[in-house]
This record gives structure tokens, sequence and C-alpha cells, in this order.
């Protein structure tokens, strides 16, 4: 059995360049590859291309990137709670394309199966749909959208092995899980990593095959973007 494992994640980014295609899994920051993010901020690669649902808040994750300047192009689904990045997008700095959040999901999962290109009804109509195909399909049209093209993709799993199996937990689930193999290399960020064989085969979201490189991360923040709470009884 091959082994994925890389001592660290200087080692696993270290082939990172300017002028990339990155896709980032996680939601907000959610799932988010803290200790990958943090070592693009350290390496200085600019000019980079990012596909994520959004960019997280100011100071944590890829809006370290933003105020850094190292973000050329952003593919998401929103803004969030990220001021610089509406700063940059709405000052004509930063190159955003938006996209409907099932669509940017779809994408991601067509290049991670082969999929070229596939037909969907969302943003028909609209701004989404200019310049691209549009066919009816049972008397509905939709719109031709084309599969990602990335170099890298780095997702954060809870769980996994020396063989790139992932298992992922709860939400941080999300995106991760369309990402991963759905670039020319996938670089996975676990949590814990344990030896081939060790996980449950029943329990594995995201088969070995998919994934070029793994390690283990030193510190999860888990940070959480708003904390809402009810009053005590």
């Amino acid at each position: 059995m091959i082994n994925k494992k890389v001592g660290n994640v200087q080692e696993a980014l270290h082939d990172i360049k300017d002028g990339q295609t990155i896709m980032l899994g996680g939601f907000g920051l959610c799932g988010i590859p803290e200790n990958s993010i943090a070592e693009l901020v350290k390496k200085d690669v600019k000019e980079l291309t990012c596909i994520s649902n959004n960019a997280g808040v100011d100071d944590f994750g890829l809006g370290l990137l933003l105020q850094k300047r190292q973000i050329k192009k952003m593919i998401s689904s929103y803004v969030g709670e990220n001021a610089e990045f509406e700063r940059q997008m709405l000052s004509g700095e930063l190159d955003v394309e938006l996209t409907p959040q099932g669509t940017l999901a779809e994408k991601c999962r067509a290049a991670q199966a082969g999929i070229p290109a596939f037909f969907t009804p969302a943003g028909y109509g609209t701004e989404v749909a200019e310049g691209k195909e549009t066919r009816e399909f049972n008397g509905k049209m939709h719109v031709m959208e084309l599969a990602y093209k990335a170099d890298f993709s780095i997702v954060k799993a809870w769980k996994g092995d020396e063989a790139g199996n992932l298992i992922f937990k709860g939400t941080a689930r999300n995106f991760n899980g369309c990402m991963a193999g759905a670039a020319k290399i996938t670089i996975a960020e676990v949590e814990e990593l344990v030896p081939a064989g060790t996980l449950d085969p029943n329990q594995i979201h995201i088969p070995g095959i998919m994934v070029q490189r793994i390690f283990q991360g030193e510190k999860f923040e888990k940070r959480i973007e708003q904390r809402t709470t009810r009053k005590r009884d």
C-alpha cells in the first residue's frame, strides 16, 4: 500500500508556486485547513486563484492571505464575514467570481469525478449565465457550467491514515468532501494520523486514491465566526 504521509506542512506544500489555482475546503471557519493556510502566508506565494465557499474573517483563514494581497482572484459563493474581502472586491483590487453555492459544489464534484461540464438551472437569466451555453431540458432552461481546473486541493479532515483515507467530523465535512481528488494534487491536513488499516472501512468518507499527500496538523484553533447562545434560565 502506498504511504502518502509527509513529515509536516512545509513538506506538503513545498511545490506550491505563484499564480497557481488552489481549492481550499471549509465553510466560513468550519473545517478549514488552518495549518496549510498559515504556511501559504509564510511562503508568501502570490497571484493565487483561490476556490473556496467564502473567505472566512479578516484576521483568520483566507483572510490572512487577503490581507497580504496574495490572492489575485477569489471564486466563492458569497463574501461572508470578511470586510477586507468586501473592500477589495468593491475597489476592484480583487477579481471575484461569485457562483451559486450548489453550482460551486457541483463544479468541484464534477472535477473530482472527471466530468468536464454539466447543465444546471441555477443562474439562468442572470449575470451568472452571461457568455455561457444554455439548453432546454424538460421545458426548463439550463446553463452549462465547466468543472474546475485546479493545481492543488487542500482539505482538512478529522482522522486520516497513512494511505490517505479520510474521515470528516460533523459539519466540517462541508466542501472538503467534494474538493478531495478534484485537483491535480490533493493535500490532506488531519487532526489525527494513524497507520493504514486502523480506520474502520465503513466509516471512511474519502478513499486514499483521491489523496496524494497527508500530514498531521500541529494545532487547530477552530474559531467560531458568530457564537450564538440562549440566555441562562
